[in-house]
């Protein structure tokens, strides 16, 4: 299986995240799943592709070569697309994953999440999104969320987008 995770390239991250990263790296790698992710060898994307690294696991960093000149990028894939865009990156994201997995992250991890589950919605793809919630990071998106469908924002909440997994076990127990 291909799981694509997004997640912060930062390296101001606390250990409590990225540790957890690294074992989902070594998890994923150990369940001889192939990590697709935007190729950053800091924060999240980094951790997670080290684990799988040091695991003899496969990874598929994407990413527009520009990007460099933001953060670092990983040496060790063991294939590396360069795409122009970002909506090209998103968009080989879609088509080579089977599964999305949302770490912690930023504003590009948010628009990332957002459009991977606008296309669910909209039936323009139907593949497993679970939301790493390492520490409760993203409790008070949810609680956005569930202030959008109280309000009348959101309509057929009973649809099941996207599942919460609060542990790795979890993520593995909703992939199968």
């Amino acid at each position: 299986m291909n799981i694509c995770l997004y997640g912060s390239g930062s390296r101001k991250i606390n250990k409590i995240y990225t540790d957890e990263a690294y074992k989902l790296g070594c998890k994923i790698a150990q369940n001889g799943h192939t990590l697709i992710f935007g190729g950053g060898d800091t924060g999240m994307m980094g951790f997670c592709a080290k684990g799988v690294h040091d695991n003899d696991g496969n990874s598929i960093g994407i990413a527009p070569g520009w990007i460099g000149n933001f953060e670092p990028l990983c040496k060790d894939c063991s294939d590396f697309i360069y795409v122009d865009t970002m909506d090209e990156r998103k968009n080989k994201f879609t088509e080579l994953s089977d599964a999305f997995i949302i770490s912690p992250g930023g504003i590009g991890t948010l628009d990332e999440f957002f459009e991977i589950i606008t296309l669910k919605k909209l039936k323009k793809q139907n593949k497993p999104i679970i939301v790493f919630n390492i520490d409760n990071y993203f409790n008070k998106m949810f609680e956005m969320i569930d202030e959008m469908a109280e309000k009348g924002f959101l309509y057929n909440q009973e649809e099941d987008l996207f599942k919460i997994a609060n542990t790795i076990d979890e993520i593995f127990d909703y992939l199968g």
